[in-house]
């Protein structure tokens, strides 16, 4: 029985879980074929993407633009395995297709999603190999 509740208290500490990364760097490997340069050239293409993308979201005053716009984004995301970009674009999509507008809070979430990834990819272009 202590052996039992040995390890009940070792459950009930957590397991220590690793955070995740703002782009997923396994996913953007196999997109690029392990081809590592490929990689550095893919994140400085999205950054510039993501960035033009959401300031044109920003701006955007019709729902077109708004669709257009966070249709990119997501896309974009998704290529190079910025997921929670991605998942944070499509759920804007799904609230706008079912009718409901497109908050405030839902583009400032997207826009710390954004800043988080290019903050992160900033560091990986800064320690690129020559």
């Amino acid at each position: 029985m202590a052996q039992r509740s040995a390890a009940v208290e070792k459950l009930d500490q957590g397991v220590h879980v690793r955070p995740m990364r703002p782009i997923d760097l396994v996913h953007l490997a196999k997109q690029c074929l392990g081809d590592e340069h490929l990689e550095y050239e893919i994140l400085r293409l999205f950054d510039t993407t993501v960035k033009t993308y959401f300031g044109r979201l920003e701006l955007a005053a019709s729902y077109d633009d708004l669709a257009i716009n966070l249709h990119s984004i997501k896309g974009a995301a998704g290529g190079v395995g910025a997921w929670t970009i991605a998942d944070l674009a499509k759920a804007a999509e799904v609230e706008m297709q079912a009718g409901r507008p497109l908050t405030t809070e839902r583009i400032a979430d997207l826009g710390m999603a954004i800043e988080e990834v290019r903050t992160f990819i900033d560091r990986m272009l800064s320690n690129e190999p020559a």
